[in-house]
């Protein structure tokens, strides 16, 4: 559902309602002790409690793990469930009426709701007539296959609510319809029936001779169904259709009952299966979840990273020319993610191409744990599918190996990992001759540099590993650059990045002395305003919108003191985790940002000369750019004139940098800690 944006007023009012101690209660044991409630900490592994929880302050903290927050920052990080989701929960929980932003969508909201609590009720009672199906007359072929043929307990079926849909055409609709009075269109919604073609009037179950499986979201919630044939009907299996609650691509099989085991073990299992998925959990593999016989989506892959800090994810699809091309295509969804290292992927084909749950039939589950600990990275299967059926003896094969390698390597941007792959490759390519394994790594990495070059090329932002780097020497032409007071091509891309840098860190530290030291806001404020200085950088403009809008609406002073500052800011965050992870560190003091709040005048002289420097350079480079235009065009007066614009602001950059330096004299003239 798409939540439009709440009222204040109803965050407010839910934030007052929403007991903290009654909220966090219903998923930790709490004991009174004194002022306070302690508990084990639900976010990290203890023995003895460190998790308190404070009705005064209506906040939770751990001092094992350091996890904190208000109601909505438990409930979003316990459940990794969105801040409109959580707060549209506890409203409804507490009774609190909701208001949108904009008054057109607060009646669409609340006929969403309506709706979607319904088919909700509805999923539920579905789920419950297949499962009673099951153990029917009817269900007694289904309940046979389930027990001898999958194997299944009695505990896993019921676990799952594994049922049966009937044979008839409208059992189903008889139920749901006739019996319980509930409208056929709202039935049709839930995705259960289908009208009727060919101009005849009714409704049929879209679910006929099935064995039933629910697909539960996060919360345990009935949202959909996987219909397994018992005969030779096509497809095999069918899935529930896209409706308000049912997204396939968003939605992970046994993620609710996973998420958990998944958080322990720090890392999950993706199986293609639904039967895959449950017999791992039956043999005590609990971090399984399976896919839904599509590709694993992006999305799909950030829920799972919720719950592992390790970020990491093993796929075992079946070993199959089609399992193969399904774990291609997930490697393709996510590998952006895997080369930046914030996904470790590892990819599972079991011998004998075998599936998860037919492996489990002959082997332990010990033996298909030892097959998870030695799971390759995906680089490392991507190199073995390379290899398929290649003879590397054969020219043409090797050529059309090595430049599928290339490609691989071009797009590592960590340089142990590229270091490593390079040597690796070159060992492949050798075919056993070490002494070629050198100059093979060599001729690798000068057309991974080839190919930096052409990217860099087309775009200049591009960050390039430290190894690449020093192949096409940017350094030295920056150096000149600088010297020169020009710059070339080749060199933007290093001055972008270094000018992002110096700007990330000098907006860093006027924020951060803003929010610490409330005797030098006022100057801050002046400066900003005096030197028509903004902040560049997105999530810092962001954090300064927010800190002015916070003063505002709280009609705070200039001299808050920081931590009521502070606190007010990650409350209004908690509904933008992204950019509250970016700039979370401001709100915190090491022991040099500690320095850097002593000596404030300093640190706010160079910051904002700084930011300065980096428009002033900018502004130097098209006064450049212009002047050589004019004069290869013979415009003798515009020549002149770019040509003083590019002196002044040589000038003034040399000010700037006077500026940015520190002297003994400025030292003595502030205090120092």
């Amino acid at each position: 559902m798409q939540v439009p944006r709440l009222h204040p007023e109803t965050i407010e009012e839910v934030k007052q309602r929403a007991d903290i101690v009654d909220v966090i209660s219903g998923r930790v044991v709490l004991r009174k002790r004194g002022k306070e409630f302690v508990g084990l900490c639900p976010f990290h592994d203890e023995k003895s409690p460190s998790f308190t929880v404070s009705p005064g302050k209506q906040m939770y903290y751990c001092f094992g793990c350091g996890a904190g927050g208000n109601a909505f920052k438990f409930l979003m990080e316990l459940e990794k469930r969105p801040f409109s989701e959580v707060v549209l929960e506890l409203a409804k929980n507490y009774q609190v009426p909701v208001k949108t932003v904009e008054p057109e969508h607060r009646q669409e909201l609340q006929r969403q709701i309506s709706l979607r609590e319904q088919l909700y009720e509805i999923s539920a009672l579905t789920a419950n007539f297949y499962e009673h199906a099951l153990r029917q007359t009817q269900g007694e072929e289904p309940l046979a296959y389930l027990k001898s043929e999958r194997q299944l307990s009695e505990e896993t079926i019921q676990q799952f609510q594994l049922g049966y849909a009937p044979q008839g055409w409208e059992a189903l609709y008889s139920y749901l319809v006739e019996q319980k009075n509930y409208p056929a269109q709202l039935v049709e919604q839930a995705g259960l029936i289908v009208p009727r073609k060919n101009g005849g009037s009714g409704y049929y179950d879209r679910f006929r001779n099935r064995i039933m499986i629910p697909i539960r979201d996060t919360q345990g919630r009935v949202i959909g169904f996987g219909g397994r044939a018992l005969g030779d009907e096509q497809p095999k299996y069918l899935n529930s259709p896209e409706t308000e609650l049912f997204d396939k691509g968003k939605t992970l099989f046994a993620l609710d009952t996973a998420k958990t085991a998944i958080s322990k073990a720090d890392r999950a299992v993706v199986v293609e299966g639904y039967f895959d998925a449950i017999t791992l959990h039956a043999a005590g593999i609990s971090n399984a979840v399976a896919s839904l016989g599509t590709a694993l989506s992006l999305n799909q892959v950030r829920q799972l990273l919720r719950y592992t800090d390790s970020k990491q994810i093993i796929l075992n699809f079946d070993a199959d020319k089609a399992g193969t091309q399904a774990a291609e295509r997930a490697i393709g969804e996510i590998e952006k993610l895997a080369y930046q290292g914030e996904v470790q992927l590892r990819v599972l084909n079991i011998p004998d191409g075998k599936d998860a749950d037919e492996y489990l039939k002959t082997y332990s589950p010990e033996q298909y744990q030892e097959l998870l600990e030695n799971a390759p990275l995906w680089l490392d299967w991507q190199l073995q599918q390379m290899l398929v059926n290649q003879d590397l003896k054969q020219a043409d094969s090797s050529q059309q190996v090595t430049k599928k390698i290339i490609n691989l390597l071009t797009n590592i941007t960590d340089d142990n990992q590229l270091a490593h792959y390079l040597q690796k490759c070159a060992e492949i390519l050798s075919k056993g001759d070490f002494r070629l394994t050198k100059m093979l790594a060599e001729n690798l990495l000068n057309q991974v540099v080839s190919d930096w070059a052409k990217r860099q090329s087309q775009d200049e932002s591009l960050t390039m590993p430290l190894l690449i780097r020093n192949k096409l020497k940017p350094n030295k032409q920056y150096k000149k650059q600088r010297a020169s007071g020009g710059e070339n091509k080749s060199s933007k891309s290093s001055l972008s990045a270094v000018a992002r840098s110096l700007l990330e860190e000098a907006e860093a530290q006027l924020l951060q002395i803003y929010l610490h030291c409330p005797e030098y806001r006022q100057d801050v404020r002046e400066a900003i305003e005096a030197r028509d200085v903004q902040f560049s950088l997105s999530h810092h403009r962001f954090l300064w919108h927010q800190i002015v809008n916070a003063e505002i609406l709280h009609k705070m002073s200039l001299q808050v003191a920081p931590a009521e500052l502070i606190l007010k800011l990650q409350d209004s965050f908690i509904e933008y985790p992204n950019q509250l992870n970016q700039i979370s560190h401001l709100f915190h003091l090491n022991e040099f940002s500690e320095r850097n709040v002593y000596r404030a005048p300093l640190v706010i002289r160079s910051a904002l000369a700084c930011i300065e420097q980096i428009i002033s350079m900018k502004r130097r480079r098209i006064a450049l750019n212009m002047w050589e235009k004019a004069k290869a065009a013979s415009s003798g007066e515009e020549a002149i004139e770019y040509h003083q614009l590019f002196c002044a602001e040589q000038e003034w950059l040399k000010e700037l940098e006077r500026l940015r330096q520190v002297n003994f004299y400025d030292l003595t003239s502030v205090p120092w800690g």
